[in-house]
């Protein structure tokens, strides 16, 4: 027991000393002569702090650089965003600035545009501002003499004739009138008529032809169409301008197919200027209660009459039905009735 005893202490107080040199090994390592330190564990923590310290630093570099690229990126698109907030102001001034030169300069123009010209007509007016000048002038003259003509007959003469003269306007036909009346009205048909070529005459300085149909009644057709057609040629090469076909339903029928070539439609060998036909119906007189349609009918009726007839041969010289509606279309584009009228001269016209 003693010899237990003692190993047992023994073995305590060299286990005591263990453990001191073992505490003091760990905390002083240096200071033993003679003693070798453990050199694995501060490389250990040496490598652990390298590896915390270089992680570390990789981490605050990534995070700069990507504070960089962000930046950067942010600058990139703020740069586009700045010039295009340029662009648009520079495009948003110049449209005020076009906005304000069109406000200034339309009313500018404008005003040049229409005081010029009224300023140079009411100084020097144009030829066709004079011509229509003249021609309402004379038509206003001759209402005033006619007083008992239907007013239809001078608004529609007068716009009729005055669209002709308006140059402004293509002349793509002559402009063609047929006026008529019953017998009592016989001097006023003529004189009406003259007076009316002679104001659209007189309104271009020019002269009238007359053809009287009463003095070729009885002349052969084929002498007669040469005849017209040699006046109206003639008349209107020297530059007369209108021409009056008096009676034109004693006009031998063949004679009258020569108005194909002056009242077409298209292909009129002269299209500036006027024809104005007179028909003298067999009735005593024409009532003024007929509507415009109903003069036209009853005129025309009374040309397919006189002109044509089922015992008349058919040549390509004389009239028949065919021809005569094609001839009717081309001179029926205004028909207008004449009334009787009081106080007119008994030799000639006023």
């Amino acid at each position: 027991c003693l010899l237990t005893g003692s190993s047992s202490t023994y073995f305590l107080q060299e286990n005591l000393k263990k453990e001191k040199a073992k505490a003091f090994d760990s905390n002083e390592p240096e200071k033993q002569p003679g003693h070798q330190p453990n050199i694995y564990t501060p490389l250990k923590e040496r490598k652990a702090d390298f590896l915390e310290k270089n992680q570390e630093h990789h981490s605050t570099t990534s995070q700069s650089g990507s504070k960089f690229r962000d930046q950067s990126s942010k600058g990139k698109q703020s740069q586009p965003l700045a010039k295009n907030d340029g662009e648009s102001q520079s495009g948003f001034h110049k449209s005020w600035t076009l906005l304000l030169v069109l406000l200034i300069s339309v009313p500018l123009l404008y005003v040049l545009w229409s005081g010029i010209p009224s300023l140079l007509n009411a100084t020097l007016p144009s030829r066709d501002t004079q011509i229509l000048q003249a021609f309402r002038a004379q038509m206003k003259k001759l209402k005033n003499t006619y007083q008992s003509q239907d007013p239809n007959l001078w608004k529609r003469t007068h716009v009729f004739l005055e669209k002709h003269l308006n140059a402004s306007h293509l002349h793509l036909e002559p402009a063609i009138l047929l006026f008529t009346a019953g017998q009592e009205a016989e001097k006023a048909l003529r004189c009406l008529s003259n007076e009316i070529a002679n104001a659209f005459a007189f309104s271009q300085n020019a002269t009238t032809i007359k053809i009287n149909g009463a003095d070729k009644a009885i002349l052969d057709s084929d002498v007669v169409k040469l005849e017209v057609d040699n006046e109206l040629s003639s008349g209107f090469r020297e530059g007369k301008k209108v021409a009056v076909v008096h009676r034109f339903e004693l006009l031998p029928a063949g004679s009258t197919l020569i108005f194909y070539k002056y009242c077409d439609h298209e292909n009129a060998a002269f299209k500036d200027v006027a024809l104005l036909l007179t028909v003298l119906l067999d009735e005593q007189s024409l009532r003024k209660s007929l509507t415009l349609q109903e003069v036209e009918e009853k005129v025309r009726d009374f040309l397919w009459a006189k002109f044509t007839s089922s015992d008349a041969p058919s040549s390509y010289n004389s009239m028949d039905t065919d021809k005569l509606s094609g001839l009717w279309s081309r001179i029926s584009h205004l028909v207008l009735p004449v009334w009787p009228e009081k106080g007119l001269p008994v030799e000639g016209c006023t």
